[in-house]
């Protein structure tokens, strides 16, 4: 008899030990074990009992005694032969475990608690039907009316409906469960379970017509159609200034590949866009429509996960991780404000979307097209020197202007006497648009009350104990709060150092709040940031409250500065220009172009014309002046010469070293040994090399952080290297207590 074996990726192999384990797969599980199903196999010496993937069965192996396949977890496959060959590309990618990848890939409602159960069940409902023909259903009701007078009310419900939940028919049928089961002994009714979709709730509309494209629209999306049409693997940026209808060419988009029989995926940046998006999409797909993201409960991702997958919805919508939804012949994928670090994950595995998207759509010979006003730079270079095909809209849907900018400098609003985060420019403004009957938004990318505090007599602030950061003041409840680990205390009266008097420094959208009550007592304001948006849902609720009731004021981060489509606002303020300009990362100028421009643009998106103020402390910076001016090509312009300078990206890959653990001293010891032992493997003339650096915060819940930098062009061969300096660190007994691990192009926080 032939003899099979599976080739299981464990979950409790770490990354140094992580490869295919061949194991025996018993007689009694033969043709039950297949590729991309769940097992229970035994590891280590111990033969533990741990959970595996299996990613292949052949018929032979290079090893004699196998420790057999104990339990297989899985009905049906789970993973496509597609998803176990993304599973592996992602741990060449992005150093990570296969099993990593894979729990990336999968819902979390499918896999399973310590004891063996499932997280999440599949939900089913009781449903009654006849089992007789309705003729003769509706003569026995007849017959038995004045015996069994509620047998005969559900006998003449049944007649009504092919089936009904139990539940429902008892209720209307005013009968008890004892009235019911008399039918199925008689045989006149069957019972069974039918499932059901745990789904969020999508406010119900009327489908409307798609929107009418204007000219230039209708003109990209002509261009863009031929391409997805080619057959071919292929990636579009579609640069396009705030409100010029991105969102409508990709609707256009989406239906013609839904009457082609081919399904789509969107992704946006925030889960505070997705209900908007999917009420949009909604409206013009109805049912069609799947989401996915975190704020979901478990079930109602699972659910659409099998929605899906069973092909009953062809379009999803979702954050980060949608973009590994099981669709069947994908035929676009469009990546939204695709500039954004949202698409970034910083656990493992840590993976760009745009970078699993581009391998998708190359294995699924479609279209991958990325959206933006301001394109990340390295997309915008591989569309000028054509590796990108790329696309424009330079005017707005509705034909109005771009909103007229201006710049206040805030040391001006100082020498006269303004101390507060509002100035008497954009007070004014402020009262304008009340006068009107206008909406504002003002954004500041810091949330809380104030930055720290201080005493003005002996320099004391407060710090978090585990983390090298200030504590930030929250009014709401006088507490300390560490953004960080999540530490909090209560502030002191006075200064516990020295008793002097304690100073409140810099701002966050709480001390917004209470400015503006201030200035303008009596007005309703609301705010968004992560504080106030705790419960699953508030995102929608804050967005409607805001557009029903003419809300005067609406004050965030950076959750207000894209996507949001509000006619009636007029006025945007821009309150710390500067603050993330000094972030110690060469993408610093960029971001902040970024973040200005997007929130200048929800200003004006209806028939009104509308107005920004920019309000900081270095208005002769280039980055905020072209950002005021709207002027991307001209900072692009900018920008790429300082990056080539700098041999950064696009002109040179990125990839870091992280090396974190308790004894800073240790820390460091290791990131030297690191960074000798890539200049030892790669070579110094075909990489540069930088670190150990501490990070921007280099203590965090008690870990010392320091990053070992590589710009290079990385190939396999160079990602293999590093990755064998990122195995033997962790596996040198000298450094027990580190963690060591590598990652592309990260963000510096």
């Amino acid at each position: 008899m032939p003899v099979f074996i599976a080739k299981v990726a464990v979950s409790a192999a770490t990354y140094w030990i992580d490869r295919p384990y061949d194991y025996l797969i018993p007689e009694e599980l033969q043709g039950k074990v297949l590729p991309g199903m769940r097992v229970y196999v035994p590891f280590s010496r111990g033969n533990r009992r741990v959970e595996g993937i299996v990613l292949a069965v052949t018929d032979g192996s290079k090893y004699e005694a196998l420790k057999p396949v104990l339990a297989v977890l899985d009905e049906q496959r789970v993973l496509t032969d597609e998803q176990i060959r993304l599973a592996l590309f992602m741990r060449e990618r992005f150093f990570c475990t296969v099993y990593d990848a894979v729990k990336a890939i999968l819902p979390a409602g499918l896999w399973f608690n310590a004891d063996g159960s499932r997280r999440v069940n599949d939900k089913t409902v009781e449903m009654a039907r006849l089992s007789v023909p309705a003729e003769d259903a509706a003569d026995l009701a007849d017959r038995i009316r004045h015996r069994s007078p509620r047998q005969a009310e559900l006998l003449d419900l049944l007649c009504s409906f092919e089936a009904l939940p139990v539940k429902d028919l008892l209720l209307h049928g005013n009968a008890s469960r004892a009235s019911l089961k008399s039918l199925c002994d008689k045989e006149l009714v069957s019972l069974y379970q039918r499932e059901v979709f745990r789904r969020a709730e999508i406010p119900s509309e009327e489908r409307v017509p798609l929107p009418v494209l204007n000219v230039e629209q209708q003109a990209v999306f002509e261009k863009l159609s031929a391409l997805c049409s080619s057959g071919k693997a292929g990636c579009a940026l579609l640069q396009g200034v705030t409100g010029s209808g991105k969102t409508s060419v990709y609707i256009h988009l989406i239906q013609q590949q839904l009457s082609r029989g081919k399904s789509s995926i969107l992704l946006v940046p925030e889960i505070a866009l997705t209900p908007q998006m999917l009420r949009t999409f909604s409206n013009h797909f109805g049912d069609e429509v799947a989401v996915l993201h975190s704020s979901l409960s478990l079930g109602e991702r699972y659910d659409e996960w099998k929605r899906i997958r069973s092909g009953r919805a062809h379009l999803v919508i979702g954050t980060r991780s949608a973009v590994f939804a099981p669709v069947q012949d994908l035929g676009i994928l469009i990546i939204d404000e695709e500039q954004e670090e949202t698409y970034r994950s910083e656990n493992a595995p840590r993976y760009h979307a745009r970078d699993v998207a581009k391998y998708i759509c190359s294995k699924a010979g479609c279209t991958l097209l990325l959206g933006s006003a301001t394109p990340e730079l390295v997309s915008r270079y591989q569309a000028q020197i054509g590796r990108y095909a790329y696309f424009r809209l330079d005017k707005r849907y509705n034909a109005q202007k771009l909103p007229s900018v201006r710049i206040v400098d805030m040391k001006r609003e100082l020498r006269e006497g303004n101390g507060g985060c509002i100035s008497s420019v954009l007070a004014q403004e402020l009262q304008k648009n009340l006068d009107a009957g206008e909406q504002s938004i003002l954004f500041l990318n810091r949330r809380g009350t104030n930055k720290l505090i201080s005493c003005g007599d002996c320099g004391f602030t407060y710090k978090c104990p585990r983390c090298s950061v200030s504590l930030t003041y929250h009014s709401l409840n006088r507490r300390l709060l560490c953004h960080y680990c999540g530490y909090s205390r209560r502030v002191d009266d006075a200064c516990p150092e020295c008793g002097g008097r304690l100073k409140y420094v810099g701002a966050g959208t709480q001390l917004v709040v209470e400015e503006l009550q201030t200035l303008f007592p009596g007005r309703e304001i609301l705010r968004m940031d992560t504080d106030s948006l705790a419960p699953v849902g508030s995102h929608e609720e804050l967005f409607d409250r805001f557009r029903k009731e003419n809300t005067p004021f609406l004050v965030g981060t950076q959750m207000v500065t894209k996507g949001l489509n509000f006619e009636n606002v007029t006025l945007v303020g821009v309150l710390s220009a500067d603050q993330s300009l000094y972030a110690g990362d060469y993408r610093a100028g960029e971001r902040t172009f970024s973040l200005i421009t997007q929130v200048v643009g929800r200003s004006g998106r209806g028939t009104k014309p509308g107005r920004a103020i920019i309000q900081t402390y270095t208005p002769e910076n280039e980055t905020i002046r072209l950002a005021a001016e709207q002027d991307y090509e001209a900072f692009y312009a900018s920008e790429i010469e300082v990056r080539k300078l700098q041999n950064a990206p696009p002109f040179t890959d990125h990839l870091s070293v992280t090396i974190s653990g308790m004894t800073e001293s240790l820390v460091v010891e290791a990131g030297r040994f690191v960074r000798d032992r890539l200049e030892a493997l790669i070579g110094c003339k075909k990489a540069d090399f930088l670190g150990p650096t501490p990070l921007n915060v280099v203590k965090v819940n008690n870990r010392f952080r320091y990053r070992v930098h590589i710009n290079c062009i990385a190939g396999a061969s160079i990602r293999g290297f590093i990755a064998q300096a990122v195995i033997e660190c962790n596996t040198d007994k000298r450094f027990r207590g580190v963690s060591v691990f590598a990652e592309n192009d990260p963000l510096n926080t």
